[in-house]
């Protein structure tokens, strides 16, 4: 089965996605995109005033298709030329009345690949990387291909196989830790540490020779953050901490390592399983995220994500050519670094945007105009299952809101 992502390019591959368990059937139509405009200056306007949701109606009607299609909850941050808007709809609990906190805590999966991008980047600008050096000059105790290099990290192109799971050729699923389904379910509050995760992909054979193909990989962000930490000397959390978090007041965003209770107010995610012929839903909220280090396991808030994407695009976290570097789309995802480029038609233009999941229960969307002026940031929160059943509704969803963002409010006409 195939979807189209929300623009013109060729369609993902469900099944596929479906297994990555940093880029599952939430984060499906996030592959599309082609071109990349100039980088342009810093936006230094005062931060627009907030909206009451009744002024934008078309906008809480985008967030209730969410739950019209059968999502638990869901909070959006829309910041473009009229403001500031912030919605929910749904429930924060099942069970109860409480819509989502407009401004709630939620894991934000892949989205993370951005943040852990911009560091390596910054540590490049500053000349302790070199993007096109051997990552096995960085981490010889790792046994890499020399052939290898940072950019190769970044891009998906490495080869390595994929440790949250990953396809042989002939289609067949070659499972790595437990990311998915019941088996994740079970172990989900289990312990991983990065070197962890990088041996046993290693242990796999290479899906490609490196450089020639692109396959998305939360590997190659597990290896950056290695690499963050051994060019720097202090740990990942600290220097996302030291070089983002705290220069953009990021007050609601952490890397929680082996924590595994989202700390501020949150919307609840489940996950649905089959025990003894009878259906259970199990509150999934608390889990640990290790799993996914440096490829998916930050928390986050709609505010600090709009901030952060808003702060990037705006020239305030990397040198120009470097941004312009990250931005360039590569491959067939159309993949910078950290970032995918998404062209959403006539009369929408370009999006940098990059969405995510951590296994099951939760998704982060966030999406940025090339000036950062004008961004989308939203969670949704859902009752998964092994078999991913709202995957099939949330292409739809997500192409209305899109397009109600970034077309002038002409989503309809941009269909």
């Amino acid at each position: 089965m195939k979807i189209q992502s929300p623009s013109k390019t060729r369609p993902v591959p469900l099944g596929k996605v479906l297994r990555r368990a940093a880029a599952p059937a939430l984060a499906a139509a996030l592959l599309a995109g082609v071109a990349t405009p100039g980088v342009a200056a810093a936006d230094s306007r005062p931060a627009p005033a907030v909206t009451a949701g009744q002024d934008r109606p078309e906008l809480q009607a985008a967030v209730q298709a969410f739950v019209d299609a059968g999502f638990a909850g869901m909070q959006l941050r829309v910041n473009d030329q009229r403001g500031e808007w912030v919605g929910s709809a749904g429930v924060r609990k099942l069970g109860q009345a409480a819509k989502p906190p407009t401004n709630g805590m939620f894991g934000v999966g892949s989205v993370t690949k951005t943040f852990t991008a911009t560091v390596v980047l910054q540590l490049v600008a500053e000349g302790k990387i070199g993007l096109d050096a051997s990552v096995a000059g960085y981490l010889p105790q790792l046994g890499l291909d020399q052939r290898i290099t940072v950019r190769m990290l970044l891009q998906h192109t490495s080869g390595l196989f994929n440790y949250t799971g990953d396809f042989d050729p002939d289609g067949t699923f070659v499972p790595g830790i437990p990311a998915t389904g019941n088996e994740w379910l079970e172990n989900r509050f289990h312990s991983y540490r990065p070197e962890e995760l990088v041996r046993l992909a290693l242990s796999k054979p290479a899906r490609f020779e490196p450089g020639t193909d692109q396959l998305y990989t939360n590997t190659n962000y597990t290896l950056a953050l290695l690499l963050i930490e051994k060019v720097t000397g202090r740990t990942y959390a600290e220097e996302v901490r030291r070089r983002i978090l705290g220069p953009l007041g990021l007050r609601g965003t952490m890397v929680p390592g082996d924590r595994t209770q989202i700390p501020g107010p949150h919307a609840h995610g489940y996950y649905r399983y089959e025990d003894a012929g009878r259906q259970k839903v199990v509150d999934i909220s608390r889990q640990n995220l290790s799993l996914l280090a440096g490829a998916g396991d930050m928390i986050s808030t709609t505010q600090d994500l709009h901030t952060f994407i808003s702060a990037l695009n705006g020239g305030k976290l990397l040198p120009a050519p470097l941004l312009a570097e990250m931005r360039k789309p590569y491959g067939k995802y159309n993949y910078g670094f950290g970032l995918f480029v998404q062209d959403l038609g006539p009369g929408c233009g370009t999006v940098y945007q990059h969405n995510g999941s951590p296994p099951h229960g939760y998704g982060a969307l966030m999406y940025s105009s090339p000036d950062g002026s004008k961004t989308l940031t939203a969670s949704v929160t859902y009752v998964d299952d092994a078999a991913r059943s709202l995957s099939t509704k949330f292409p739809a969803v997500l192409d209305k809101l899109v397009k109600e963002v970034f077309c002038d409010g002409q989503a309809g006409a941009a269909q």
